[in-house]
């Protein structure tokens, strides 16, 4: 090999070895990717389970990007999908259900956040880059300490006034609100929502335990005929989102979200009480277990 072969060969050597050493790794795998923030589960409602709803977060101090406002509103969604909105009133909206998808859904949804902040008033953020594991969480980005309410809306009118839409985002806001699942968000139950789905009702609880923990209180309650909300409503099973578990009933569909306050009410009470339970699992209640487990189903 020549001089200018091997030092073409050193060169490519060192910058190889340069590319690996400021490679930036991945985002790494969170499994309760909100935990720390108010609310963990109406996050989880809002990533996984809420066609309309939006929440207000206020930036940290000295988080905020120049230019951006100290509220932004939190969207489940928001037009075209984008992952973020700069209103050119200078709202800014962040979608939880949009955006680069990685380990961390936390991660994903801070560069929406960040994006959408610094972004020009009147400006939508189409995508974001992948997250990293330099990338912040929301959890360094806005206030903890702040309340964190998700208020659940017919359709997506809260987006922008239709001055401000083209024909595509009006076409976009059309389609959207006519496919929006009519929910309810119900009082006796934090982030426990009712829905009407074609013919059929149901309620889908996000509860705040580990998964583990969740899924045997669970298992106790349906071993012992206590896990329904009275008359012929069952739990059809559960779903694992974003480190926690979703059980989902299905209902009388004559009935309406009001009808099952009461019940659900007191299927709280009957829940904290198997949640507290340090028995070990009896043989009908691990029975009741493995069915749960053979019906649960992971989104994302």
């Amino acid at each position: 090999m020549g001089k200018a072969s091997r030092r073409r060969k050193h060169g490519a050597d060192q910058g190889s070895a340069e590319a690996a050493r400021t490679k930036v790794a991945p985002a790494p795998f969170v499994s309760r990717p909100f935990e720390g923030l108010p609310n963990e589960t109406d996050w989880v409602a809002m990533r996984e389970i809420l066609p309309a709803a939006t929440a207000t977060v206020t930036f940290a101090k000295g988080q905020a990007p120049e230019g951006s406002p100290s509220d932004v509103t939190v969207a489940t969604v928001l037009p075209m999908a984008w992952p973020g909105l700069h209103r050119a009133d200078g709202t800014v909206f962040f979608g939880t259900q949009s955006g680069s998808v990685s380990g961390d859904a936390s991660r994903d949804l801070a560069l929406c956040l960040l994006a959408a902040g610094a972004a020009e008033k009147g400006t939508p953020i189409t995508s974001t880059p992948a997250a990293t594991a330099e990338s912040p969480r929301l959890q360094d980005l806005i206030d903890t300490t702040a309340p964190f309410e998700v208020t659940v809306h017919e359709g997506f009118d809260f987006w922008v006034g239709d001055s401000e839409l083209d024909d595509d985002a009006k076409s976009s806001l059309e389609r959207a609100n006519e496919s929006v699942i009519p929910t309810v968000k119900m009082d006796a139950a934090a982030s426990a929502y009712w829905c009407r789905i074609g013919e059929r009702t149901h309620i889908r609880l996000v509860l705040p335990e580990d998964e583990d923990t969740a899924t045997d209180a669970l298992a106790r309650l349906h071993a012992a005929g206590e896990s329904g909300l009275g008359g012929p409503t069952r739990l059809l099973g559960a779903f694992r989102a974003c480190g926690l578990l979703v059980p989902v009933w299905d209902l009388e569909p004559e009935k309406t979200s009001a009808d099952y306050e009461g019940p659900l009410g007191e299927f709280m009470t009957r829940y904290a009480e198997a949640v507290a339970s340090t028995d070990s699992l009896t043989a009908d209640e691990r029975r009741a277990k493995s069915g749960l487990l053979s019906r649960q189903v992971t989104l994302r």
